[in-house]
């Protein structure tokens, strides 16, 4: 229920700063944007790692909405932007200006 007060609420309120909310492919996009993995993703936004892969596996972006602003908190200040859909074009997600990405480590 609150999910989808925040969902409207941003829709409505847009110029109040309110966030859009944000998808999980966005949110996969952003990270290997940074080039992080999902645990130092889970790291950094303070959750478990389970549910940094429970998110970015679901067709729609479902969970509490302080799980949602963590993950959306932690890429923004890592150096990502993330772009609202628009006039023919998709939701995004694009570094800021000056953001290198993370060197991480290769599996092997």
């Amino acid at each position: 229920m609150l999910l989808a007060s925040i969902r409207i609420l941003s829709v409505s309120c847009g110029s109040v700063g309110v966030k859009p909310m944000i998808t999980a492919a966005q949110v996969k996009a952003a990270r290997a944007l940074l080039g992080l993995s999902q645990g130092e993703l889970a790291e950094i936004a303070q959750l478990g790692i389970a549910t940094v892969k429970r998110i970015e596996i679901a067709s729609e972006l479902r969970g509490a909405a302080t799980t949602i602003w963590k993950i959306q908190t932690a890429l923004e200040k890592a150096g990502v932007e993330f772009l609202p859909a628009g006039k023919g074009a998709g939701p995004g997600v694009r570094l800021m200006q000056d953001t290198p990405p993370r060197k991480t480590a290769k599996k092997k």
